[in-house]
């Protein structure tokens, strides 16, 4: 009893002291775990989310199972999931939303690109559009789909021609893009040839190539000069053209190489054989479930089918047979009864690979999100890898990287001729072009001064000194000494513009090919009667990840 007083007076003392020094700490709060309730709008826009994300059907929210689950999650008083037809107004208007929220972001853009092309599924045709920019505030690159719109008849050029202006107009872009992307088909050449404006320089050129003289007689034909008045009537005006590099690359590695190996004495033969057998193994092991599980059962890996649609396709998968050695891909093809390959053949197929791989390297660049400046020094390694293999190679292919090389000068002669001249001529100039008038406040002319410019510099004596005058050229030299991080730009405001303006294109067209690939997804045949409207704007807001960024935030892109 004692020991429990003394303890009992211990403990009253102690608490005193501590109650006199200050107040008693609170109690630690016990933590709340339970779900705050999801608003009507909060719910309806999760599962918006989920059903443009995951490329689902609008009708997944009339299910049963799926209403269930939703169900369980906790909502404000009288909060229920709306079926089909009133989820599909609130799609409609969620389009509406962000496609009037990317018309003010693109408002405020200066410098804007596209990718253009024509995908067909279904026994539908459609013509894709993507958009890019480069922010200039954080040198970020930027994309959106604009239109997958669906084409009816033949695809002429003054059919994409003027679907093309289209787009471009509804989005207030004919005076902000800078170029346009396509692949090499026929039908866009002609229609960027015929409705691009040809400048005055271009115009005083031909005149002056054109103009007859004296004595000379020139004879039109009549057809020509009509169809080019009919041409004319329409006042299209398309952006410049660019063609896509990585198609180009890609008929290289196909058209120019197999012309190279198939004429050439030293690799015909072997060519024919290997690809041949090379062949026949695709066309087994993808036509019979027995030969596919053989091929795995041995070589522990399953062939990879080239298809013509996909760049780098073939070379990915005459790669994967020769990673097979060279016993294991014999057996293989004795037991599917094909013939087997010779030493000859498995070494041109390495051989191939070898000269072939700095190739599919600059297609993987070219095809991610880079801007148009990396596609020269893309080229020029590209030359330098190719040249450097020709050591390791045989007879059989020692003319391969010559040959690539060759094709490369010539299908991109206009971006390699002169760069060096026109890199320097180009920053000097359009230096001088862009500079702003802030930076010379002597040289802005006042309202009663502009419209007697002449008469004024006629009487103007000398010039008076300026405290600070804009030189492009201690600029551009400014700029080349400085460092290497993109965020130097910000210093050179010409330069920044000129750099804005130049690299805003992408070298290839591959992000409105992605963006058709998401289309197979959403087009698939079991939604064949998906109306072409609905399917664009359901396709635009997945590529566009609608539900996750909000186009409010200009000053993220602008």
């Amino acid at each position: 009893h004692k020991l429990n007083f003394l303890k009992r007076s211990i403990y009253s003392k102690l608490t005193a002291v501590t109650s006199a020094e200050g107040p008693t700490p609170p109690k630690q709060q016990k933590l709340d775990f339970g779900a705050k309730p999801v608003s009507d709008e909060e719910l309806k826009k999760l599962v918006a989310q989920y059903i443009v994300e995951e490329m689902l059907p609008i009708n997944t929210v009339d299910s049963p199972s799926f209403r269930a689950i939703i169900k369980k999650i906790p909502t404000s008083v009288n909060v229920e999931l709306p079926h089909r037809t009133t989820f599909t107004s609130y799609l409609e208007k969620e389009f509406t939303e962000m496609e009037r929220n990317l018309k003010a972001t693109l408002n405020e853009i200066d410098f804007v690109s596209t990718t253009a092309d024509i995908w067909t599924a279904n026994n539908r045709s459609y013509m894709g559009v993507t958009l890019h920019w480069i922010s200039r505030t954080t040198l970020e690159r930027h994309k959106v789909a604009l239109a997958c719109r669906r084409i009816r008849g033949r695809q002429t050029y003054d059919v994409i021609g003027t679907e093309i202006e289209n787009i471009h107009s509804s989005y207030g872009l004919l005076n902000k893009v800078v170029a346009t992307v396509t692949d090499n088909g026929s039908n866009f050449v002609k229609a960027f040839q015929v409705y691009h404006p040809v400048t005055e320089s271009d115009d005083e050129t031909e005149e002056e190539e054109s103009s007859p003289k004296d004595d000379d007689v020139t004879f039109s034909d009549l057809s020509e000069i009509l169809s080019a008045e009919n041409e004319s009537d329409g006042q299209l005006s398309l952006p410049p053209h660019r063609r896509c590099a990585s198609h180009t690359i890609n008929i290289i590695c196909t058209r120019d190489v197999e012309k190279h190996l198939t004429t050439n004495a030293e690799s015909r033969a072997v060519y024919r054989s290997s690809t041949a057998k090379c062949t026949a193994l695709w066309t087994k092991s993808s036509r019979s479930t027995l030969a596919s599980e053989t091929v795995e059962e041995i070589s522990k890996r399953k062939l990879l089918i080239p298809t013509s649609t996909r760049w780098n396709s073939f070379f990915d998968a005459v790669k994967r047979i020769a990673e097979i050695p060279m016993g294991e891909l014999n057996t293989l093809c004795t037991k599917l009864g094909l013939k087997c390959f010779k030493d000859q053949e498995y070494q041109f197929l390495h051989e191939y690979c070898m000269a072939m791989k700095p190739l599919t390297a600059a297609l993987d660049i070219l095809q991610g999100d880079c801007p148009y400046g990396t596609l020269l020094p893309t080229l020029e390694v590209l030359m330098q890898k190719t040249q450097a293999v020709k050591d390791d190679l045989s007879r059989m292919t020692a003319g391969l990287p010559d040959a690539i090389v060759q094709a490369i000068q010539t299908r991109f002669a206009g971006v390699l001729d002169d760069k060096d001249a026109l890199l320097a001529a180009l920053l000097t100039a359009e230096c001088c072009t862009t500079a702003p008038l802030a930076k010379n406040p002597a040289s802005v002319p006042s309202a009663t001064t502009s419209s007697s410019q002449g008469e004024m510099d006629f009487f103007t004596f000398e010039a008076e000194p300026e405290e600070e005058t804009y030189s492009a050229e201690k600029e551009v030299m400014d700029y080349l000494m400085s460092g290497y991080d993109l965020q130097i730009l910000h210093k050179f405001s010409s330069i920044k513009t000129i750099f804005l303006k130049y690299n805003t294109p992408t070298p290839s067209s591959a992000p409105v090919e992605r963006l058709f690939s998401l289309g197979g997804l959403v087009l698939t045949p079991k939604r064949n009667r998906l109306s072409d409207k609905r399917f664009e704007k359901l396709l635009l807001m997945r590529y566009n990840h609608c539900f996750k960024f909000n186009f409010k935030c200009q000053e993220i892109y602008c």
